[in-house]
Protein backbone atom coordinates (compact mmCIF):
# COMPACT_ATOMS: atom_id res chain seq x y z
CA UNK A 1 0.00 0.00 0.00
CA UNK A 2 1.58 3.25 -0.81
CA UNK A 3 1.88 6.08 1.60
CA UNK A 4 -0.06 9.07 1.40
CA UNK A 5 0.26 11.76 -0.87
CA UNK A 6 1.07 15.19 0.23
CA UNK A 7 1.06 18.75 -1.86
CA UNK A 8 4.25 21.11 -2.12
CA UNK A 9 4.61 24.85 -2.42
CA UNK A 10 2.78 25.93 -5.55
CA UNK A 11 1.82 28.65 -7.71
CA UNK A 12 -1.09 29.83 -8.61
CA UNK A 13 -3.05 30.50 -11.85
CA UNK A 14 -6.19 32.48 -11.99
CA UNK A 15 -9.20 31.37 -14.16
CA UNK A 16 -10.69 33.88 -16.05
CA UNK A 17 -13.28 35.08 -18.81
CA UNK A 18 -16.89 36.45 -19.00
CA UNK A 19 -19.65 35.16 -16.98
CA UNK A 20 -21.17 31.94 -18.57
CA UNK A 21 -18.29 30.59 -20.45
CA UNK A 22 -17.89 27.43 -18.86
CA UNK A 23 -14.90 28.82 -16.83
CA UNK A 24 -16.79 27.22 -13.03
CA UNK A 25 -17.76 24.33 -14.79
CA UNK A 26 -14.41 24.12 -15.55
CA UNK A 27 -12.54 24.86 -12.24
CA UNK A 28 -15.18 22.23 -10.65
CA UNK A 29 -13.87 19.76 -12.63
CA UNK A 30 -10.15 20.32 -12.25
CA UNK A 31 -10.60 20.46 -8.37
CA UNK A 32 -14.00 18.50 -7.63
CA UNK A 33 -14.54 21.57 -5.17
CA UNK A 34 -18.19 21.92 -6.04
CA UNK A 35 -17.81 25.66 -6.80
CA UNK A 36 -21.64 26.97 -7.46
CA UNK A 37 -22.31 27.05 -10.70
CA UNK A 38 -25.24 28.91 -12.36
CA UNK A 39 -27.29 30.26 -15.97
CA UNK A 40 -26.29 33.54 -14.87
CA UNK A 41 -23.73 36.18 -14.65
CA UNK A 42 -21.75 36.92 -10.70
CA UNK A 43 -22.77 33.47 -9.45
CA UNK A 44 -18.89 33.39 -8.23
CA UNK A 45 -18.09 36.61 -6.25
CA UNK A 46 -15.46 35.64 -3.98
CA UNK A 47 -12.68 33.41 -5.73
CA UNK A 48 -13.29 29.63 -5.38
CA UNK A 49 -9.79 28.21 -4.52
CA UNK A 50 -8.47 24.42 -5.34
CA UNK A 51 -4.81 22.69 -5.14
CA UNK A 52 -4.24 20.24 -8.02
CA UNK A 53 -1.68 17.54 -8.82
CA UNK A 54 0.37 18.34 -11.44
CA UNK A 55 -0.14 15.03 -13.74
CA UNK A 56 3.26 13.03 -13.55
CA UNK A 57 2.96 9.18 -14.82
CA UNK A 58 7.16 9.24 -13.45
CA UNK A 59 6.06 9.93 -9.66
CA UNK A 60 3.72 6.96 -10.11
CA UNK A 61 6.36 4.42 -11.75
CA UNK A 62 8.84 5.51 -9.21
CA UNK A 63 6.40 5.21 -6.39
CA UNK A 64 5.81 1.58 -7.83
CA UNK A 65 9.17 0.77 -7.49
CA UNK A 66 10.01 1.95 -4.02
CA UNK A 67 6.21 1.34 -2.14
CA UNK A 68 7.13 4.47 -0.48
CA UNK A 69 5.72 5.54 2.57
CA UNK A 70 5.15 9.22 1.04
CA UNK A 71 4.24 10.12 -2.47
CA UNK A 72 4.23 14.35 -2.78
CA UNK A 73 3.55 15.49 -6.04
CA UNK A 74 3.88 18.89 -7.64
CA UNK A 75 0.73 20.70 -7.86
CA UNK A 76 -0.81 24.37 -9.11
CA UNK A 77 -2.99 26.69 -7.02
CA UNK A 78 -6.26 27.35 -9.34
CA UNK A 79 -8.30 29.99 -8.46
CA UNK A 80 -11.86 30.56 -10.19
CA UNK A 81 -11.89 34.46 -10.29
CA UNK A 82 -15.68 36.19 -10.50
CA UNK A 83 -16.43 37.09 -13.78
CA UNK A 84 -15.59 40.55 -15.83
CA UNK A 85 -17.48 42.54 -17.80
CA UNK A 86 -17.13 46.15 -19.57
CA UNK A 87 -15.64 48.71 -17.10
CA UNK A 88 -14.46 46.58 -14.60
CA UNK A 89 -11.23 49.02 -14.62
CA UNK A 90 -13.94 51.84 -13.64
CA UNK A 91 -15.92 48.97 -10.68
CA UNK A 92 -18.54 47.84 -13.22
CA UNK A 93 -19.99 44.38 -12.36
CA UNK A 94 -17.67 43.32 -9.91
CA UNK A 95 -14.54 44.64 -11.37
CA UNK A 96 -12.87 46.02 -8.37
CA UNK A 97 -13.05 42.48 -6.38
CA UNK A 98 -11.94 40.93 -10.37
CA UNK A 99 -8.85 42.86 -10.31
CA UNK A 100 -7.17 42.69 -6.79
CA UNK A 101 -7.93 38.81 -7.32
CA UNK A 102 -6.11 38.86 -10.77
CA UNK A 103 -3.00 40.86 -9.20
CA UNK A 104 -2.44 37.96 -7.05
CA UNK A 105 -1.79 34.97 -9.25
CA UNK A 106 1.09 34.17 -11.06
CA UNK A 107 -0.60 33.55 -14.69
CA UNK A 108 -3.73 33.76 -16.18
CA UNK A 109 -5.93 31.22 -17.77
CA UNK A 110 -8.91 32.73 -20.01
CA UNK A 111 -12.20 30.64 -20.73
CA UNK A 112 -13.69 31.39 -24.12
CA UNK A 113 -16.91 30.28 -25.26
CA UNK A 114 -16.47 28.74 -29.19
CA UNK A 115 -19.65 26.78 -29.26
CA UNK A 116 -23.53 27.71 -29.81
CA UNK A 117 -26.21 27.23 -27.23
CA UNK A 118 -29.44 28.67 -27.23
CA UNK A 119 -30.15 27.33 -23.54
CA UNK A 120 -26.97 28.97 -22.39
CA UNK A 121 -26.70 33.24 -22.23
CA UNK A 122 -24.04 34.69 -23.07
CA UNK A 123 -23.90 37.92 -21.09
CA UNK A 124 -22.94 40.14 -24.49
CA UNK A 125 -25.91 38.21 -26.60
CA UNK A 126 -23.96 36.52 -29.30
CA UNK A 127 -20.94 34.11 -29.55
CA UNK A 128 -17.67 36.12 -30.89
CA UNK A 129 -14.74 34.36 -28.46
CA UNK A 130 -11.91 37.25 -30.06
CA UNK A 131 -14.32 40.69 -28.51
CA UNK A 132 -14.48 38.57 -25.30
CA UNK A 133 -11.03 38.34 -25.34
CA UNK A 134 -10.51 41.67 -26.15
CA UNK A 135 -13.25 43.28 -23.52
CA UNK A 136 -10.82 41.11 -20.58
CA UNK A 137 -7.69 42.57 -22.13
CA UNK A 138 -8.49 46.23 -22.34
CA UNK A 139 -10.17 45.72 -18.63
CA UNK A 140 -6.74 44.64 -17.82
CA UNK A 141 -4.66 47.48 -20.02
CA UNK A 142 -6.49 50.42 -18.78
CA UNK A 143 -5.86 48.96 -15.01
CA UNK A 144 -2.17 49.17 -15.85
CA UNK A 145 -2.61 52.57 -16.94
CA UNK A 146 -3.46 53.72 -13.92
CA UNK A 147 -0.56 51.65 -12.34
CA UNK A 148 1.62 52.72 -15.18
CA UNK A 149 1.21 56.80 -14.48
CA UNK A 150 1.02 56.78 -10.86
CA UNK A 151 4.56 55.24 -11.57
CA UNK A 152 5.63 57.25 -13.65
CA UNK A 153 5.02 60.32 -11.51
CA UNK A 154 6.92 59.07 -8.90
CA UNK A 155 9.50 58.26 -11.01
CA UNK A 156 9.82 62.02 -12.15
CA UNK A 157 10.02 62.99 -8.92
CA UNK A 158 12.87 60.85 -7.36
CA UNK A 159 15.05 61.71 -10.86
CA UNK A 160 15.39 65.11 -9.50
CA UNK A 161 17.79 63.55 -6.79
CA UNK A 162 19.03 60.29 -8.28
CA UNK A 163 19.51 60.27 -12.20
CA UNK A 164 19.53 56.41 -12.26
CA UNK A 165 15.62 57.03 -12.44
CA UNK A 166 15.59 58.11 -16.38
CA UNK A 167 16.28 53.97 -17.05
CA UNK A 168 13.32 53.30 -15.02
CA UNK A 169 11.06 56.38 -16.67
CA UNK A 170 12.82 55.18 -20.66
CA UNK A 171 10.93 51.98 -19.94
CA UNK A 172 7.68 53.20 -18.24
CA UNK A 173 7.03 55.15 -21.22
CA UNK A 174 7.38 52.04 -23.31
CA UNK A 175 5.22 50.05 -21.49
CA UNK A 176 2.80 53.42 -21.91
CA UNK A 177 2.84 53.63 -25.57
CA UNK A 178 2.22 49.70 -25.56
CA UNK A 179 -0.80 49.60 -23.55
CA UNK A 180 -2.25 52.98 -25.39
CA UNK A 181 -2.25 50.99 -28.78
CA UNK A 182 -3.93 48.34 -26.82
CA UNK A 183 -1.73 46.03 -26.55
CA UNK A 184 -0.57 43.70 -23.23
CA UNK A 185 2.72 44.26 -21.56
CA UNK A 186 3.77 40.86 -21.86
CA UNK A 187 4.04 41.82 -25.89
CA UNK A 188 7.22 43.34 -25.54
CA UNK A 189 10.76 42.01 -25.29
CA UNK A 190 12.18 43.18 -22.01
CA UNK A 191 16.35 43.37 -21.37
CA UNK A 192 17.24 41.03 -18.03
CA UNK A 193 17.43 44.39 -16.25
CA UNK A 194 14.19 45.31 -17.41
CA UNK A 195 12.58 42.55 -16.41
CA UNK A 196 13.67 42.48 -12.64
CA UNK A 197 11.68 46.54 -12.92
CA UNK A 198 8.75 45.02 -14.53
CA UNK A 199 8.17 42.28 -11.89
CA UNK A 200 8.32 44.92 -9.23
CA UNK A 201 5.23 46.45 -10.81
CA UNK A 202 2.88 43.86 -10.53
CA UNK A 203 1.29 44.80 -13.72
CA UNK A 204 -1.80 42.26 -15.03
CA UNK A 205 -1.03 42.49 -18.41
CA UNK A 206 2.31 41.18 -17.73
CA UNK A 207 1.43 37.78 -16.74
CA UNK A 208 1.58 34.75 -18.68
CA UNK A 209 -1.51 33.76 -20.32
CA UNK A 210 -3.25 30.71 -21.59
CA UNK A 211 -6.50 30.46 -23.64
CA UNK A 212 -8.76 27.48 -23.17
CA UNK A 213 -11.14 27.62 -25.90
CA UNK A 214 -14.43 25.87 -24.86
CA UNK A 215 -15.79 23.50 -27.34
CA UNK A 216 -18.47 21.13 -28.08
CA UNK A 217 -18.38 17.39 -27.82
CA UNK A 218 -18.37 17.26 -31.38
CA UNK A 219 -15.82 19.30 -32.17
CA UNK A 220 -13.82 17.12 -29.90
CA UNK A 221 -12.11 14.98 -32.57
CA UNK A 222 -11.00 18.18 -34.95
CA UNK A 223 -10.76 21.31 -32.57
CA UNK A 224 -9.11 22.91 -35.60
CA UNK A 225 -11.85 22.53 -37.58
CA UNK A 226 -14.10 25.26 -35.54
CA UNK A 227 -14.37 28.61 -36.51
CA UNK A 228 -14.37 30.49 -33.15
CA UNK A 229 -11.07 28.15 -31.98
CA UNK A 230 -8.82 29.25 -35.25
CA UNK A 231 -9.36 32.82 -34.47
CA UNK A 232 -8.68 32.29 -31.17
CA UNK A 233 -4.77 30.44 -31.96
CA UNK A 234 -4.40 33.50 -34.92
CA UNK A 235 -5.41 36.03 -31.97
CA UNK A 236 -3.10 34.01 -29.25
CA UNK A 237 0.11 33.67 -31.85
CA UNK A 238 0.41 37.64 -32.14
CA UNK A 239 1.33 37.88 -27.95
CA UNK A 240 3.14 34.49 -27.54
CA UNK A 241 0.26 32.82 -26.27
CA UNK A 242 -1.05 29.15 -25.94
CA UNK A 243 -4.01 28.00 -26.63
CA UNK A 244 -6.11 24.60 -25.30
CA UNK A 245 -9.15 23.59 -26.42
CA UNK A 246 -11.42 21.72 -24.27
CA UNK A 247 -15.18 20.90 -24.35
CA UNK A 248 -15.62 21.62 -20.69
CA UNK A 249 -18.89 19.36 -20.42
CA UNK A 250 -17.08 16.43 -21.09
CA UNK A 251 -14.56 17.19 -18.31
CA UNK A 252 -17.05 18.00 -15.83
CA UNK A 253 -18.24 14.23 -16.37
CA UNK A 254 -15.10 12.55 -16.38
CA UNK A 255 -13.83 14.19 -13.14
CA UNK A 256 -16.86 11.94 -11.29
CA UNK A 257 -15.82 9.13 -13.05
CA UNK A 258 -13.53 5.77 -11.30
CA UNK A 259 -10.39 5.77 -12.82
CA UNK A 260 -11.03 2.67 -15.18
CA UNK A 261 -14.05 4.30 -16.25
CA UNK A 262 -12.64 7.27 -16.84
CA UNK A 263 -9.86 5.68 -19.37
CA UNK A 264 -12.94 3.90 -21.00
CA UNK A 265 -14.84 6.68 -21.86
CA UNK A 266 -11.35 8.98 -22.43
CA UNK A 267 -10.87 5.78 -25.60
CA UNK A 268 -14.44 6.44 -26.41
CA UNK A 269 -13.66 9.61 -27.47
CA UNK A 270 -10.32 8.84 -28.92
CA UNK A 271 -7.83 10.62 -26.36
CA UNK A 272 -4.76 9.85 -24.84
CA UNK A 273 -5.56 12.46 -21.49
CA UNK A 274 -8.44 14.64 -20.22
CA UNK A 275 -8.36 18.14 -21.22
CA UNK A 276 -7.67 19.21 -17.75
CA UNK A 277 -4.39 16.98 -17.68
CA UNK A 278 -3.29 18.92 -20.58
CA UNK A 279 -4.55 22.28 -19.16
CA UNK A 280 -2.65 21.70 -16.00
CA UNK A 281 0.59 20.48 -17.65
CA UNK A 282 0.23 23.38 -20.19
CA UNK A 283 -0.01 25.61 -17.38
CA UNK A 284 3.13 24.28 -15.35
CA UNK A 285 5.09 24.95 -18.20
CA UNK A 286 3.50 28.61 -19.02
CA UNK A 287 5.24 29.45 -15.77
CA UNK A 288 8.65 27.90 -17.11
CA UNK A 289 8.41 25.18 -14.44
CA UNK A 290 10.23 21.78 -14.01
CA UNK A 291 10.63 19.13 -11.64
CA UNK A 292 13.38 17.21 -10.13
CA UNK A 293 12.66 14.42 -8.21
CA UNK A 294 14.22 12.48 -5.15
CA UNK A 295 13.25 8.78 -4.82
CA UNK A 296 13.63 6.12 -1.40
CA UNK A 297 11.36 4.05 0.92
CA UNK A 298 10.87 6.85 2.84
CA UNK A 299 9.38 9.16 -0.01
CA UNK A 300 9.03 9.64 -3.71
CA UNK A 301 9.06 13.54 -4.59
CA UNK A 302 8.86 16.32 -7.05
CA UNK A 303 10.50 19.64 -6.41
CA UNK A 304 9.46 22.58 -8.45
CA UNK A 305 11.78 24.84 -9.56
CA UNK A 306 12.04 26.98 -12.53
CA UNK A 307 13.63 26.15 -15.75
CA UNK A 308 17.60 27.05 -16.11
CA UNK A 309 18.19 26.31 -12.01
CA UNK A 310 21.50 25.18 -10.81
CA UNK A 311 22.09 21.99 -8.74
CA UNK A 312 22.92 24.06 -4.99
CA UNK A 313 20.07 26.37 -6.17
CA UNK A 314 17.90 23.45 -6.71
CA UNK A 315 19.60 21.56 -3.21
CA UNK A 316 18.03 24.54 -1.41
CA UNK A 317 14.59 23.52 -2.12
CA UNK A 318 15.38 20.51 -0.13
CA UNK A 319 16.81 22.70 2.87
CA UNK A 320 18.76 25.57 3.03
CA UNK A 321 21.45 23.98 4.95
CA UNK A 322 22.30 21.46 1.39
CA UNK A 323 22.30 24.76 -0.73
CA UNK A 324 24.87 25.71 1.62
CA UNK A 325 26.98 22.80 1.96
CA UNK A 326 26.79 21.80 -1.32
CA UNK A 327 29.38 19.36 -2.70
CA UNK A 328 27.71 17.63 -5.39
CA UNK A 329 24.62 16.19 -6.80
CA UNK A 330 24.66 12.22 -8.06
CA UNK A 331 22.25 12.11 -11.10
CA UNK A 332 20.01 9.63 -12.90
CA UNK A 333 17.79 10.55 -15.41
CA UNK A 334 14.18 9.02 -15.18
CA UNK A 335 14.38 7.30 -18.64
CA UNK A 336 17.51 5.67 -17.82
CA UNK A 337 16.32 4.40 -14.07
CA UNK A 338 13.46 3.31 -16.03
CA UNK A 339 15.25 1.44 -18.62
CA UNK A 340 17.19 -0.41 -16.01
CA UNK A 341 14.76 -1.49 -13.09
CA UNK A 342 16.98 0.06 -10.38
CA UNK A 343 19.26 2.64 -9.11
CA UNK A 344 21.66 -0.45 -7.91
CA UNK A 345 21.35 -1.34 -11.76
CA UNK A 346 22.28 2.26 -12.81
CA UNK A 347 25.14 2.34 -10.92
CA UNK A 348 26.49 -0.81 -12.48
CA UNK A 349 26.36 0.05 -15.67
CA UNK A 350 27.52 3.99 -14.87
CA UNK A 351 24.53 5.58 -15.65
CA UNK A 352 24.28 8.24 -12.33
CA UNK A 353 26.68 10.60 -13.02
CA UNK A 354 28.52 13.21 -10.27
CA UNK A 355 27.50 17.32 -11.22
CA UNK A 356 28.96 20.37 -9.56
CA UNK A 357 27.89 23.69 -8.55
CA UNK A 358 27.59 24.34 -12.43
CA UNK A 359 24.84 22.07 -13.40
CA UNK A 360 22.06 23.35 -14.54
CA UNK A 361 19.00 20.76 -13.72
CA UNK A 362 16.94 19.12 -15.82
CA UNK A 363 13.52 17.71 -15.96
CA UNK A 364 13.04 14.57 -14.17
CA UNK A 365 16.88 14.04 -12.98
CA UNK A 366 16.46 11.81 -10.23
CA UNK A 367 19.20 12.92 -7.39
CA UNK A 368 20.68 12.68 -4.45
CA UNK A 369 22.54 15.68 -2.75
CA UNK A 370 25.65 15.30 -1.21
CA UNK A 371 26.46 18.25 1.68
CA UNK A 372 28.82 19.20 4.28
CA UNK A 373 27.53 21.76 7.16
Amino acid sequence: MLGKTSIVNYMKIGIVGLPNVGKSTLFNSITKAGAECANYPFCTIEPNVGVVAVPDERIDNLAKMYNPQKVTKAVIEFVDIAGLVKGASRGEGLGNKFLSHIREVDSIVEVVRCFENQNIAHVEGSIDPIRDIETINLELILADLETIEKRLDKAQKMLKADKSYQFEIDLINKIKQTLENEKPARSINYTEEEQELVKDMFLLTSKPILYITNISEEDLASPEQNEYVRKVQEFAKKENAQVVPICVKVEEELSGLEDQDKKEMLEALGMKESGLDRLIKKSYDLLGLMSFLTAGEPEVRAWTIKKGTKAPQAAGKIHSDIERGFIKAEVVSYEDLMRVGSMLAAREKGLIRSEGKEYIMQDGDIVLFKFNV
